[in-house]
């Protein structure tokens, strides 16, 4: 019977090692993002100490369970309980700062836009923070966040690729960092010319300070505009929304994963106390004689 719950126990802990994968590997995701076109490089952290953490606690409890080691299995439970608790804690912090904010549709156009005016709470403060910013704003421009924007067509005359026309451009699908931070807003009326290079028009609306800080100086476009920040958080949004479905189903499984394990290990500690399983280990006293 104690080999078997040992195996029980070996079992459950390979299974939470393949778990801490799948949370490891969704904090790498963010972290190649976050260096490649969000530029918000702290939000993995947090998922890649805890899938580290998971990977490390299960190969103890795997030791502990070879070996018979209890005080190793008793540590696997405590930490393993307060893993759990953090990767609670992991998903509604994500779901609390990214539940409000989306991206408007435009008339006569493919893809959204995005205000800052949206979204509210600690990541649009985050954002927000001037030299935060900087540092964000830097790291999208040496990342080169827009060099995907430019797109060409083929002229059916002469079948030669040309750049894309206005109307190919505005029927096209944007991320919202491409949205929000490559070209002006559509509401303050600049003429299309290219991808990232828009000419001023007599329809021009001033009133919005993303007009005024919009330039076609390639190096800075509109990465100081309230657009940009708000479309770099659309993107942390929606990549934070992906990984959350991931972590809840893990997070069920691990839960699962943890109550076996519970019970696997008191069952071999009944076992080193030679308590008989389903039996209590209470007996009636019986009566003592007294002779006087």
């Amino acid at each position: 019977m104690m080999r078997g719950s040992n195996s029980v126990i070996g079992a459950v802990n390979f299974v939470t090692f393949l778990i801490s994968i799948p949370i490891l590997g969704g904090g790498i995701w963010l972290s190649s993002r976050a260096n490649s076109t969000e530029c918000l490089q702290f939000l993995q952290w947090p998922l890649i100490v805890i899938g580290i953490t998971i990977m490390v606690i299960s190969l103890m409890g795997f030791a502990g369970a070879c070996y018979g080691l209890t005080w190793l299995m008793w540590l696997y439970l405590f930490v393993m309980f307060f893993v759990v608790v953090a990767l609670i804690g992991f998903i509604v912090f994500a779901y609390a700062v990214t539940d409000r904010g989306h991206g408007e549709v435009i008339m006569n156009r493919a893809f959204l836009e995005y205000q800052l005016s949206d979204y509210s709470g600690w990541l649009k403060e985050r954002v927000s923070d001037p030299v935060y910013w900087s540092k964000i704003s830097s790291c999208l421009r040496d990342a080169r966040a827009c060099r995907g924007m430019a797109k060409y067509g083929t002229d059916p005359a002469t079948g030669m690729r040309v750049p894309e026309s206005p109307d190919m451009f505005y029927s096209r699908q944007l991320s919202p960092i491409e949205s929000g931070c490559c070209k002006p807003p559509t509401s303050c009326g600049y003429a299309y010319a290219n991808e990232t290079f828009w000419n001023p028009s007599n329809a021009m609306l001033l009133t919005d300070t993303d007009c005024v800080k919009w330039s076609n100086d390639q190096r800075t476009l509109c990465y100081q505009c309230d657009s940009c920040k708000a479309g770099v958080i659309a993107s942390i949004r929606h990549s934070w929304r992906k990984v959350s479905v991931i972590n809840i189903v893990v997070l069920i499984i691990l839960v699962i994963v943890y109550v076996i394990g519970c019970a696997a290990f008191r069952n071999n500690q009944r076992m080193d106390n030679s308590e008989p399983y389903g039996e209590s280990r209470m007996t009636k006293a019986r009566p003592s004689r007294y002779q006087f």
